[in-house]
C-alpha cells in the first residue's frame, strides 16, 4: 500500500501528519524533509534560539522517536528531486517512493542578494533555517557591526536581536517607510520610534547598492543614497517566495504559489498543498498567506478532506512579532482600509483598519485585549464603532456584545 506521501517536514507537513493520526489515518504516512532534523518551529529561531536561551531539542515540535511510534516514517536529510505523476511515485535520487495522495508543504525560501553585489561574499546571512541561524551566531556580538537589508517583521526582529546583543545596527529599507507593505503608518511610525530608542540607524528610502569584501568577507556597503558604512555582517531580511520548484516541474497549477482548490487539492486529484507553498480562493481572487496559524489550520483542513471529511479551508488571518519587551499582535488582513483609529497611547497601543464602517484589521501592542477583541469581532464578521474603539474610558469587552 503505498498510503499517504508528504514532501517538507515545516509547520504545515507535521501539522498534517499529526492530524492524520489523530483522525483514525491506517495505512503508511511517510514525511519527507530535507533538513537533517526533525520538524521544529521557526519563530524562537532567530530570538531565544540564537540568543541562547531556548536548546535545540525545544525546538522540535516533537521528539523525532515519537513520529515511528505514531506510525510516521520521518526521512529526514532526504531531498525529494521530482514527481512522477504517472507513476504516483517521488523521486528522491535513485529512489523512488509511490505514493497514493501526495501532500506538497514545501513551505518558502527566502531572497538572497545576487552575487553581482556581493551576496555570495562570507558573513552575509539570510534567516529561515536551523542552518542559517547558526551560521550566524559566531558573529551575534557586542560591538560587532551589523547591516540589516530589508524592514520588514524579519529585518526588525533580527535588528531587535542584535541591538540586544550590544551590535551596533544600521537597517536600510528602500521603501519610504518600514513595514510599507504590510501595515499602516502608524506601526511604521510606532515601530520607527522603538528602534530609535534602542540605538538602531534606520534608514528609509535607501537601498543597498554593493557590498564589498575582503578576502571573502564582507567588509562594507555602498548604499543608494552615496553613503559607505564599514560592516562585519549583514542580514538580509527582503522576503520569502513560494517554494513551487517541484510542483512547477511536475505540471501543477502555479498562481502565485501552488494553486489549490477551497479544500487544499491540486490540479492533480491525487495532491495537495498546504502551507506557504499554497495559494486558495479568496474572495473574488486567491490568498497565500505566510505564517504559522495558517500552516497549521491549512494542514489541518486538508487531512480533513484526504480523511473524507471534507471542508472548504476559511482562513483566520492572525499574526505576531516579538521586538525586544513589545508584543505585536496582528488579526485580520488591513488591504484595502480608508482609515485607521487609534486607541491607546505609548507603549500600549493598537491600531484599527477600516474600510467605511467594516473592521477588517487590528495591530495591538503590548494590548492583549484590543487583539482578543478585534480577532474575535473580524471572525464573526462584526464590526466596532470607531467612536467607542477611539474612546481610553470604553469597554472593549462591550463592543463583543
Amino acid at each position: 500500500m503505498a498510503g499517504v506521501v508528504v514532501i517538507g517536514a515545516g509547520q504545515a507537513g507535521a501539522s498534517l501528519v499529526a492530524r492524520l493520526g489523530a483522525q483514525g489515518h491506517e495505512g503508511p504516512i511517510t514525511l519527507i524533509g530535507d533538513e537533517p532534523v526533525p520538524p521544529y518551529q521557526r519563530p524562537p529561531l532567530s530570538k531565544k534560539y540564537l540568543l541562547g536561551e531556548m536548546a535545540l531539542e525545544r525546538l522540535f515540535l516533537r521528539p523525532e522517536a515519537a513520529y515511528a511510534e505514531a506510525g510516521v516514517d520521518l526521512r529526514t536529510g532526504t531531498q525529494a528531486t521530482a514527481i512522477d505523476r504517472a507513476a504516483r511515485e517521488v523521486v528522491m535520487g535513485a529512489e523512488r517512493l509511490g505514493y497514493d495522495t501526495l501532500v506538497l508543504a514545501t513551505g518558502s525560501r527566502p531572497r538572497r542578494l545576487p552575487a553581482s553585489i556581493g551576496g555570495d561574499l562570507g558573513g552575509v546571512h539570510v534567516v529561515r533555517t536551523l542552518a542559517d541561524v547558526d551560521a550566524m551566531a559566531p558573529g551575534v556580538v557586542p560591538g560587532a557591526r551589523v547591516l540589516i537589508v530589508g524592514g520588514g517583521y524579519i529585518g526588525l526582529e533580527a535588528a531587535a536581536v542584535a541591538a540586544s546583543r550590544g551590535m551596533q545596527v544600521t537597517l536600510v529599507e528602500m521603501a519610504e517607510r518600514i513595514l510599507q507593505r504590510v501595515a499602516a503608518p502608524e506601526t511604521s511610525d510606532y515601530f520607527r520610534a522603538l528602534h530609535a530608542r534602542h540605538g538602531v540607524d534606520i534608514r528609509e528610502g535607501v537601498g543597498l547598492e554593493r557590498l564589498t569584501g575582503e578576502a571573502g568577507q564582507v567588509r562594507g556597503a555602498r548604499l543608494s543614497d552615496g553613503s559607505e558604512i564599514a560592516v562585519d555582517m549583514v542580514i538580509v531580511g527582503v522576503g520569502i517566495v513560494p517554494d513551487t520548484a517541484l510542483a512547477e516541474d511536475a505540471g501543477l497549477a502555479i498562481d502565485n504559489g501552488i494553486a489549490v482548490d477551497a479544500q487544499g487539492r491540486t490540479s492533480d486529484p491525487a495532491i495537495w498543498a498546504a502551507g506557504d507553498c499554497a495559494s486558495f480562493p479568496y474572495g473574488d481572487g486567491r490568498l497565500r498567506l505566510e505564517s504559522v496559524p495558517n500552516a497549521i489550520d491549512m494542514a489541518e483542513c486538508v487531512a480533513d478532506s484526504i480523511m473524507g471529511k471534507g471542508r472548504d479551508y476559511v482562513p483566520k488571518p492572525w499574526f505576531w512579532s516579538d521586538q525586544y519587551d513589545v508584543k505585536l499582535q496582528i488579526a485580520g488582513l488591513g488591504t484595502g482600509h480608508d482609515r485607521i483609529v487609534t486607541r491607546g497611547a505609548g507603549d500600549a497601543v493598537s491600531f484599527w483598519y477600516f474600510a467605511g464602517d467594516r473592521l477588517l484589521a487590528v495591530d495591538a501592542m503590548n494590548d492583549p485585549r484590543a487583539y482578543m477583541v478585534g480577532k474575535r469581532l473580524i471572525e464573526s464578521g462584526k464590526t466596532a464603532d470607531p467612536a467607542r474603539i477611539a474612546d481610553p474610558a470604553a469597554d472593549l469587552k462591550a463592543l463583543l456584545g
